[in-house]
């Protein structure tokens, strides 16, 4: 297959770097310090399996430059959607399916309100991964998983074959009944690791371990997953309670990528997760007050700060 990274971060650059060592051709989309050390010296994985490197069959920061492909892999950020999606046109055949691995529940429609509708998947990334130099991705957490499917969950070729690419790349890539689901069910636990590991500026041993913390990550997975439920959403009765008793088990050390860019005075996904949630809330007639209160503390650093 032809297959694009929009753009080539973590999970974009994971991926890329996975399917091109199994034959495929992976034009990386870049830019700045990170598209000259692709282009310099391929691009490379610090994965749990070792070290890979592969030299693109393309790498720009132009996707005018590829022409059309099988797949884009769509991994911006929230606040990049609009621009890169429109960026993206000069790839999209008729064939062309793009999947959305970003924060959040709303890429996908917001995908196909720009781009044409049938060429727009959805998808969910379950992969801890960060660019740790130009050039260069880290795996920083084992798991790596990743769900794919048509907007409606209906079975298709063309999703068929991207899973089986990455199942063969040595990824996992189940197939799902209900992409919707497992979307909202990552966000309802993203929500609460992302809020509370980012406006308290600690870890998942400290929510574990104090019971004020503790209260308010349950508190968030309770109106998110509230939210879920009211949009239509088939999240098992059991799902907060499931993910709290997951919780005990997750990585003491880990962080949200949004409590990791707050220390690094990156922009912050926020409009995305916790002001989703309650921008969403409202919109259904609910209250998110502990969404709401963590989205107002955050809200500062949404652009980001020295």
């Amino acid at each position: 297959m032809k297959i694009a990274t929009m753009a080539t971060g973590g999970i974009g650059g994971y991926l890329a770097v996975r399917l091109a060592n199994t034959g495929h051709e992976v034009a990386t989309i870049a830019r700045r310090a990170h598209l000259d050390a692709i282009r310099a010296n391929g691009l490379a994985l610090d994965g749990f399996d070792g070290q890979h490197t592969i030299k693109p069959w393309i790498a720009t920061d132009d996707p005018a430059d590829v022409g059309e492909v099988d797949v884009i892999i769509f991994g911006v950020k929230g606040d990049a959607l609009k621009a890169a999606a429109e960026a993206c046109r000069p790839m999209v055949g008729r064939d062309t399916i793009v999947v959305p691995f970003l924060n959040g529940v709303e890429a996908s429609d917001m995908l196909a309100d720009i781009l044409p509708e049938a060429n727009v998947g959805n998808g969910v990334a379950q992969v801890s991964t960060t660019i740790a130099a130009p050039g260069v991705i880290k795996q920083t957490g084992e798991f790596n998983r990743f769900i794919v499917a048509e907007r409606d969950s209906r079975a298709s070729a063309r999703v068929d074959v991207l899973r089986d690419a990455i199942n063969e790349a040595g990824s996992s890539s189940p197939a799902t009944d209900d992409i919707v689901r497992d979307l909202w069910s990552k966000f309802v636990l993203f929500s609460a690791v992302s809020g509370v590991t980012a406006a308290a500026r600690c870890t998942i041993s400290d929510i574990v371990g104090n019971d004020d913390l503790g209260a308010l990550f349950q508190a968030i997975l309770a109106e998110t997953a509230a939210l879920g439920r009211a949009r239509g959403v088939a999240l098992p009765d059991t799902i907060e309670a499931d993910i709290w008793a997951a919780t005990q088990n997750l990585p003491p050390k880990m962080r949200a990528s949004t409590a990791i860019d707050l220390e690094n005075g990156r922009p912050l996904e926020i409009d995305w997760i916790s002001g989703a949630v309650d921008r969403l809330s409202q919109a259904a007639g609910l209250d998110a007050p502990v969404n709401r209160t963590v989205y107002a503390l955050l809200s500062p650093y949404r652009n980001g700060a020295a």
